[in-house]
């Protein structure tokens, strides 16, 4: 596998010597002086280029990078931008984005974690240190709590329905697509209380196991079901018993009030639907 030096040598040995391209920048979790250092780390690469049609038009000349396990474009010239997501046989990967020469002042888009490494017209404006500030974990307002917990309950009637219904998939999306989010969520706001929201959980949360209790985490694993109607069932209630507690605590610390009663008649009802008889013509 090549190293970090081959490869970033490799990158601005390739834009020294074309003309078209003006400046290169970085940004993403190698610029990040808190993210984890490992082998999977993504070279989040911008080209600040003349000509961009020259480029997508002649693709070939991505193959300077080395040979390639799978590539991905994933839009048409949008705005200006082209993007090759590029992973190679050695394991490194590159996302390679060309940004036109007319768009050079916004060419991180505003990101933090951004650094220049190469200005060939010294035209780049220039940036602070790169800071993951805002990908932090930001206070929410009562209201923003109280969507988050509207939507918790209310979703989770649905999982129920399906589950009740034989529905399995129709269940296990409603779980995971809606349900779900929502307990990251406050288990995120958890986290900002106790850390003043001075950190950031990752990208999907991935570290959030980190900033939890043991025991918390235990339980959230437990809310990632088996393919069987009971599995989900537990992994729903689970869901509810941590949501509350996590909710509770967020409220407490911030002066929000936790809708209590949604709670209450939702979990009974809940309850309910589980022990419904099988082709019941009423549910109460």
């Amino acid at each position: 596998m090549r190293s970090e030096k081959e490869m970033m040598e490799l990158i601005l040995g390739f834009a020294r010597n074309d003309e078209r391209i003006r400046a290169v920048g970085m940004n993403g979790s190698r610029t990040n002086p808190n993210a984890p250092k490992d082998v999977f780390q993504d070279y989040d690469i911008v080209f600040v280029v003349k000509d961009i049609h020259s480029f997508v038009d002649h693709p070939q000349w991505v193959d300077y990078f080395g040979s390639r396990i799978i590539m991905q474009t994933p839009e048409p010239v949008l705005d200006g931008y082209f993007s090759y997501l590029m992973l190679f046989t050695d394991g490194n990967r590159i996302d390679l984005t060309l940004c036109p020469v007319e768009k050079r002042d916004v060419w991180n888009g505003g990101d933090k974690l951004s650094v220049v490494l190469l200005d060939k017209d010294k035209s780049l404006p220039k940036l602070a240190a790169p800071t993951d500030e805002d990908y932090r974990v930001r206070r929410p307002s009562a209201e923003g709590y109280a969507d988050c917990c509207n939507e918790f309950w209310w979703v989770s009637t649905y999982v129920a329905k399906g589950l009740w219904r034989q529905e399995i998939l129709y269940a296990m999306d409603h779980l995971n697509l809606y349900v779900r989010p929502m307990l990251i969520q406050m288990l995120e706001w958890q986290v900002g209380v106790n850390t003043d929201f001075s950190v950031s959980t990752g990208k999907n949360g991935k570290y959030l196991e980190k900033y939890m209790d043991r025991e918390s985490w235990l339980q959230l694993m437990r809310t990632y079901p088996g393919g069987s109607y009971e599995d989900i069932w537990n992994a729903l209630f689970v869901m509810g018993e941590l949501f509350r507690s996590t909710a509770q605590d967020v409220a407490k610390h911030l002066h929000f009030e936790y809708p209590q009663e949604d709670d209450r008649r939702v979990t009974a009802h809940l309850q309910r639907v589980r022990h419904l008889e099988p082709g019941a013509t009423a549910i109460y």
